[in-house]
């Protein structure tokens, strides 16, 4: 028995799935911009150094960085107290709802969602 893979629709596989997984950060981000839970004082750590890593894609890793030198401070240290004002929903661990909170199902979705819509043709 002799098998045969067609790589060249292997290789779009990959590729749709390496860019649905970078649109699946960038609407994790747009969601926890939306969501105002990043706590927001001038808004440079939430508008202007949030970004998504795309630099490991091809092995299935992509990241939300928070790149502000005060960024960990904020999320760890747990004296901060966060205040509500430009936020309403602002609070320390703002991602915490991605990863054990009532969002943990999101990304999932996201990402079939986005699958999808990059295979269907």
């Amino acid at each position: 028995m002799k098998i045969t893979f067609n790589t060249k629709n292997i290789n779009m596989i990959n590729k749709n799935a390496r860019l649905a997984l970078i649109d699946t950060a960038e609407a994790i981000k747009t969601d926890l911009i939306q969501s105002q839970t990043m706590p927001f004082d001038t808004g440079i750590m939430q508008n202007d150094s949030t970004f998504v890593d795309d630099k490991k894609a091809i092995k299935g890793v992509t990241k939300i960085v928070v790149d502000t030198v005060y960024s960990r401070k904020i999320y760890f240290d747990p004296e901060i107290h966060v205040k509500q004002g430009k936020n309403p929903n602002a609070k320390q661990y703002y991602f915490d709802d991605y990863i054990v909170g009532n969002k943990k199902d999101l990304p999932i979705k996201y990402f079939k969602q986005m699958l999808k819509r990059r295979t269907v043709q």
